[in-house]
């Protein structure tokens, strides 16, 4: 965040290597989702309410309630009896037995009876061990979850979900789940893979099929949690004064040897406490339905010079897809940071620099990139996972402006194949791929790679990094008699048409990041030490305890029409911590939580449908209706020759690279072992696959070539380029293309 940004308008087969699984940090695991029986804790109370209805601008949507799965094993409270019947009009004396009321009420007893006995012993017993087979278990060797030595742990008669009012416990804690709509968590510790939860009655749940024309996504970031921010964690920043991204404040925690103080210690401490279960949960309660996870590439690996924590968040990102397959939430998962950096921000892991497909190590890094998104494909794609995170998104904001359109194209196409080459083409064949639109506008990606296979194109739309001051006030009238002056329509007008196009002349299109911050105030919102652009006194923007309803309802309103305008949302971002100066938090226009705790988001996000008709914005209808093939069905994975042949990997032109023989360039190898991202250790014992979901993927990682010498991969400005190739080899002449000139900030 703390750079300027843009304003968001060698083909090898991976025919794959022997791969060694990564261990869970020494062995040392988290408890899993665990179902609310295990732990003492009030009995639940399990009503679970099916029924909410919402309208659409099309007509009422549809509630998705047929589609609860019988196996998810929700009890529910027994009907209370209705007590004594007053007659109409009086009764003559006559013997109990032969009035018709006794033996309806004795034949009612008596069914009541019979169902007490039998109903728990289907439902605990039999419906509980038979029910598991009919799941898709999402076994490679097809046994079914706790069966793989045999011995099954002995049935428990508590429930395995519930709904609004059922009590969770989480470690040592307990909370009472709160959904009005409909949404209900499960989770068996004999059948930890269970996709059968939903987070409300419209969203379906994650066992069947998200329909991109009809379903709607309303979503939140969870920015900060594993790929640091200043803004989002501005404490951890502020106890190092000297670190501006997540690369000097790991040296700085690294060197830190005092109480309190080093690298591993600090940031587990964050991973464990920074988001809990009780926060998806509410996110389940707050009618959101997906999230989309920032994550590391050090969640794999690191090499010699990076100081990141290597490994060490992959078993808390595990136990996160665990909270999130217990409440229903789909995952859109974003690879944020990459080798070399791809955009020079504080939220690539390293402020500064591009390296990734630009100057001398632009290709080695890419190569290493690839390396990464195929590892997390292969994790990802298998079939305990593949209903959870059904999108991927390969590379967060790379700047398109800097690297090349037709650059960053050819890796899209290179990841694109090798993604499907493991997957499978197709509906259900992995997740969908996500690519961001560069900075560059949704219009210019049209017509992307016509016959590709699930593509969705993400955009950031943003006022905050406009390079305004944007001080127009928001607790004015909108036009309608509503609070949030010129914000909501604006929102509407800048973003509604551009999207709604893109559906049509890209695919699927979708705001994988937006916010409630109209200008740039905010703590750390444009990097450490920076301060916001032409706002004058931010104060008002920060101090959100002494804001008025009026300002409140105001960005509610411009919150309703982002929504709107965007359509298939994740608002950047769930939770900003507290400031270590003043205890309180210092970007509130960024925190959804906070919103929906004091009034400022919605409780109901599906209030946004309609929101931009009602103010007479712009108006560009989506008829609803994609191409076949950019939904998986017939098509897809047909890319013309004549269109693939026109982006060649490598790229035969690079930025930045001083018009060297291009085979000079460095580059690596793929002679080394890839590594598995290791499964989770599951108690009681689970069957589940390794983590390597195409057992013909086998070829070798990516390592440096013995004896060829290296620049820094993240410090290649100025370095000189090799008048020579190492090891030897013949390449095409690079083209010389100039870097633009840096434009404003963005965020996420």
């Amino acid at each position: 965040m703390a750079e300027d940004r843009p304003v968001s308008t060698v083909n090898s087969d991976y025919a794959t290597p022997l791969h060694s699984p990564q261990s869970l940090d020494g062995g040392a695991t988290l408890e899993p989702p665990r179902a609310s029986f295990f732990n003492p804790g009030p009995s639940p109370d399990l009503g679970t309410p099916r029924d909410s209805i919402a309208p659409s601008a099309s007509g009422p949507e549809q509630d998705r309630d047929g589609l609860t799965p019988a196996q998810s094993t929700t009890f529910l409270p027994a009907g209370k009896e209705s007590g004594t019947i007053t007659p109409h009009r009086s009764i003559g004396a006559k013997p109990l037995y032969r009035r018709p009321v006794f033996w309806a009420v004795a034949l009612a007893a008596l069914v009541a009876i019979i169902l007490a006995i039998i109903l728990p012993v289907y439902f605990v017993v039999i419906r509980k061990n038979n029910g598991s087979s009919n799941l898709s278990t999402n076994n490679s060797n097809g046994t079914t979850p706790g069966s793989g030595n045999g011995n099954n742990p002995p049935t428990n008669s508590g429930a395995t979900s519930g709904g609004d009012g059922s009590t969770i416990v989480s470690g040592n804690t307990s909370f009472t789940y709160s959904n009005p709509f409909g949404g209900f968590w499960v989770y068996d510790p004999q059948d930890p893979f269970n996709d059968s939860a939903r987070p409300n009655s419209w969203t379906p749940p994650l066992n069947a099929t998200w329909d991109w024309a009809t379903d709607r996504v309303y979503g939140v970031n969870l920015g900060g949690l594993f790929v640091l921010e200043p803004f989002i964690s501005p404490a951890l920043f502020q106890k190092y004064p000297g670190a501006s991204d997540e690369w000097t404040l790991s040296e700085a925690m690294a060197a830190d040897t005092g109480p309190g103080g080093g690298l591993q210690a600090q940031l587990e401490a964050h991973y464990d406490t920074f988001v809990t279960e009780q926060d998806l949960a509410e996110m389940a309660g707050a009618g959101l339905n997906w999230i989309r996870l920032p994550i590391p590439f050090w969640a794999i690996e690191t090499w010699p010079g990076e100081p990141f924590l290597a490994q060490v968040c992959w078993k808390y990102i595990l136990r996160l897809v665990g909270w999130a397959r217990k409440y229903g939430l789909r995952i859109y998962l974003d690879l944020h940071t990459v080798p070399g950096s791809q955009n020079g921000y504080n939220h690539s892991g390293k402020g500064g620099q591009i390296n990734f497909l630009n100057g001398i190590m632009g290709i080695a890094n890419a190569q290493r990139t690839l390396d990464y998104i195929r590892i997390i494909t292969e994790f990802i794609s298998q079939p305990e996972y593949r209903n959870v995170v059904p999108m991927f998104g390969i590379i967060n904001e790379a700047l398109v402006g800097t690297i090349g359109k037709d650059e960053m194209t050819a890796f899209y196409l290179q990841t694109h194949d090798m993604m499907r080459n493991i997957t499978g083409y197709g509906e259900g064949n992995g997740p969908y791929i996500a690519i961001h639109d560069g900075f560059q506008g949704v219009a210019q990606w049209a017509d992307f790679l016509p016959g590709s296979d699930r593509i969705i194109l993400d955009t950031h739309p943003y006022f905050a990094f406009d390079g305004q001051s944007n001080t127009s006030p928001i607790d004015v009238d909108d036009g309608l008699g509503e609070p949030g002056g010129i914000w909501p329509k604006q929102a509407c007008n800048s973003w509604g048409p551009s999207i709604n196009r893109s559906q049509s002349a890209f695919g699927v299109t979708v705001a994988g990041e937006f916010s409630n911050g109209y200008n740039d105030c905010g703590l750390f919102l444009l990097g450490v030490g920076n301060s916001a652009t032409d706002v004058g006194d931010c104060t008002p923007f920060i101090d959100w305890q002494n804001w008025s309803q009026t300002f409140k309802a105001g960005l509610r309103d411009f919150s309703l029409a982002s929504m709107d305008a965007t359509q298939n949302w994740w608002f950047w971002t769930w939770k900003i911590g507290n400031s270590s100066t003043s205890g309180t938090v210092e970007a509130p226009l960024w925190s959804y939580q906070l919103g929906l705790q004091n009034g400022w988001i919605p409780t109901d996000p599906r209030a946004s449908i309609g929101k931009c008709q009602a103010l007479g914005g712009s108006q560009v209808p989506f008829p609803g209706t994609y191409s076949a093939w950019q939904t998986g069905g017939p098509g897809a994975g047909t890319i013309a020759p004549s269109v693939s042949s026109s982006f060649q990997w490598p790229p035969s032109t690079i930025s930045n690279v001083e018009g060297v023989l291009y085979a000079a360039l460095p580059t690596y190898t793929p002679t080394g072992t890839i590594s598995t991202l290791p499964p989770p250790e599951l108690t009681p014992k689970v069957s589940q696959d390794d983590g390597w979901y195409d057992s013909k993927d086998t070829a070798g990682a990516m390592v440096t070539v013995s004896g060829c010498s290296y620049p820094n991969a993240w410090d290649s400005d100025g370095v000189i380029t090799p008048t020579a190739p190492c090891p030897s080899r013949s390449l095409p002449v690079a083209i010389v293309t100039t870097a633009p000139s840096p434009v404003s900030a963005r965020a996420g």
